[in-house]
C-alpha cells in the first residue's frame, strides 16, 4: 500500500459498525434535542452535556454522554465528517472493540482537561460573587441577594461542554502517527501530509486556548486533551502489541 497517496474513505455501505453507530447516535440525539425541547420542554443538553460538579445539573454519566451531543448543525456536521474520514480507517486497522475503547478514552481525556480549566474559571467567578455578597459594606435587599444567587446557578448550569471534537482530535493524532505521509486535503482542496496537519492543528488549538478569547466558544483545551490521550494510546499500543486493553 502506498501511504503517500491521498486518503479517500469508502462509502456508507462499507463503513464499519462502531463508526457508523457513532454517527447515527449523534444525529439521533441532535434531532431529539430540538424535538424534545419543542414538544415536552425537555433540555437534552442539560441532561447529557458535561457540567461542572458544582452545577445542580451535573451527573457522572455526562463524562461519556457529552461526546454524542452537539451545539448546532455546523458543529455536528464537521465533527461527523471527521469521524467518517478517520474513524473507519482506524476501526478497520484496530478492530471495532479497540476503536470503541479508543473513542471513549479520548473523549474522557478531552472531558477531564476541559473540566479542569472550566472548573478553575467557575471557582474564580463564584469566589468573586461570594466575596461581594459577604462584604458587610454592600447593603443588598433580599431580592437583590436572591438575584445574585440565581445568577450563580445560571452560570453553573450554563457552562456545558458538548461534542465529539476531543475524540476527533484523538483520531487525528492517531492517524498522523500511523500514516504520517498520507495526504489529506484541507477544505478538500489544499493537500497536506497527515503529520503536518496534526502538528499544525495542535499548535493552533494551543495558541487559541491560552488566548482565552471571551467570544470564542470552542473547547480548545478539550481538543488538546483528546489529541494528547490519542497520541499516548497509540504509542502505548505500539510498545506492547500483545496487550491492548
Amino acid at each position: 500500500m502506498n501511504f503517500n497517496q491521498p486518503y479517500r474513505p469508502g462509502g456508507l455501505s462499507h463503513m464499519p459498525p462502531v463508526t457508523k453507530n457513532i454517527i447515527i447516535i449523534s444525529f439521533i440525539l441532535f434531532a431529539a434535542k430540538f424535538l424534545l425541547a419543542s414538544t415536552l420542554q425537555i433540555n437534552l443538553t442539560a441532561i447529557l452535556g458535561l457540567h461542572d460538579y458544582l452545577a445542580p445539573n451535573f451527573r457522572p454519566y455526562q463524562f461519556v454522554t457529552y461526546i454524542f451531543m452537539h451545539g448546532d448543525f455546523m458543529h455536528i456536521f464537521f465533527n461527523m465528517i471527521g469521524v467518517y474520514l478517520f474513524g473507519q480507517v482506524l476501526e478497520e486497522a484496530w478492530g471495532s472493540k479497540r476503536f470503541l475503547i479508543f473513542f471513549i478514552l479520548t473523549g474522557l481525556g478531552a472531558a477531564i482537561v476541559q473540566y479542569i480549566t472550566v472548573h478553575i474559571e467557575l471557582v474564580n467567578y463564584l469566589n468573586t460573587i461570594n466575596n461581594f455578597l459577604n462584604d458587610p459594606t454592600n447593603i443588598l435587599s433580599v431580592e437583590e441577594r436572591a438575584a445574585y444567587m440565581d445568577q450563580k446557578y445560571a452560570v453553573l448550569n450554563g457552562s456545558v461542554t458538548v461534542g465529539a471534537s476531543g475524540s476527533l482530535m484523538g483520531m487525528l493524532g492517531a492517524f498522523g502517527l500511523m500514516y504520517p505521509n498520507r495526504l489529506l486535503y484541507i477544505y478538500f482542496v489544499v493537500p497536506i501530509k497527515a503529520k503536518w496537519l496534526v502538528i499544525g492543528y495542535g499548535l493552533f488549538d494551543l495558541v487559541l486556548a491560552f488566548q482565552n478569547n471571551p467570544g470564542d466558544n470552542v473547547a480548545h483545551f478539550a481538543h488538546l486533551g483528546g489529541l494528547l490521550v490519542g497520541v499516548c494510546i497509540v504509542l502505548i499500543w505500539r510498545k506492547n502489541r500483545t496487550h491492548f486493553y
